[in-house]
């Protein structure tokens, strides 16, 4: 049995049930249960606090755990970074009051700045040879400069609209950040073996995302022209139909570039277009 620790609540904990959702595993969470079994795959979901999910897969209370790569490197704690999922993006930056002149990380000198993240600001500020305090809070942080506890903050920055409801701005971003499968690192064979079925499932639905199934009759004669239109496909199905000239093309679309790519087939002869989502993609 492998047991995951993952997020109690908030967005990480919605993308990330999602995505275990996805890779067909079955749940049955009730209220206050800290614990639930899966019901079709040998694991377990722990549900903690973010920021108690990387020292309890470090000391082996979880077998492994998802959770924010800030919170990660903040805790620094001996565990194994698996996977980047590719959700719950987010940035850590430096912020200051709207009204302030910023003339660059000098501005930091002898200044106060609030944070959750102390071990990552710190080494951001000796990196860069800043003398600047840090106060340590671990809630709302972004009202800290409005009622006078701090010059700066350095926080979790998503959409930006909380800074510049408390009249600050964004100055320097520090890094990066997503949700992250973290692992102990010393999991026996049978975990490692439940956990490798495990990333084959999260890479089944990763590699779908943002991807179309499309079904089309094309002119044979255009059938070159067509296959160099269609991004990253080395060989797409083509099947001949009972009209002569005429074939049938399946191939996969980024989303990105589907209006794109669409209006160059019609160009080309292509009609009968259907376009079909991909739930789970296996290479």
């Amino acid at each position: 049995m492998l047991r995951i620790a993952v997020q109690t609540k908030g967005r990480l904990y919605d993308e990330t049930m999602s995505l275990i959702a996805e890779a067909g595993i079955k749940l049955d969470k009730g209220n206050r249960m800290l614990l639930v079994a899966a019901r079709n795959f040998p694991a377990e979901m722990l549900f903690l606090r973010d920021d108690d999910i990387p020292p309890s897969v470090a000391n082996g209370a979880a077998d492994i755990g998802i959770v924010g790569e800030n919170e990660f490197v903040e805790k620094g704690e001996p565990a194994r970074i698996i996977k980047k999922l590719g959700f719950s993006k987010c940035r850590l930056s430096l912020a200051i009051p709207k009204s302030e002149n910023y003339p660059g990380l000098e501005w930091f000198n002898g200044k106060t700045i609030a944070t959750s993240y102390p071990k990552i600001l710190k080494d951001f500020l000796q990196a860069h040879q800043i003398n600047a305090d840090i106060h340590v809070i671990t809630g709302s942080v972004e009202i800290s400069p409005g009622i006078g506890l701090s010059d700066a903050i350095f926080d979790i920055v998503s959409s930006g609209s909380t800074l510049v409801t408390n009249q600050l701005k964004e100055v320097e971003v520090v890094m990066q950040s997503e949700a992250i499968l973290i692992a102990n690192p010393q999991l026996s064979a049978e975990k490692r073996a439940i956990l490798d079925e495990l990333l084959f499932r999260f890479n089944a639905v990763q590699l779908a995302e943002g991807k179309k199934y499309v079904l089309m009759n094309i002119p044979t004669a255009n059938l070159q022209q067509i296959i160099e239109v269609l991004p990253g496909m080395r060989s797409p199905s083509i099947m001949p139909l009972a009209k002569e000239g005429w074939s049938s093309l399946h191939a996969v679309i980024d989303e990105q570039r589907f209006w794109e790519v669409i209006g160059k087939l019609k160009s080309l002869g292509a009609e009968g277009i259907l376009v079909v989502p991909i739930e789970k993609m296996i290479l």
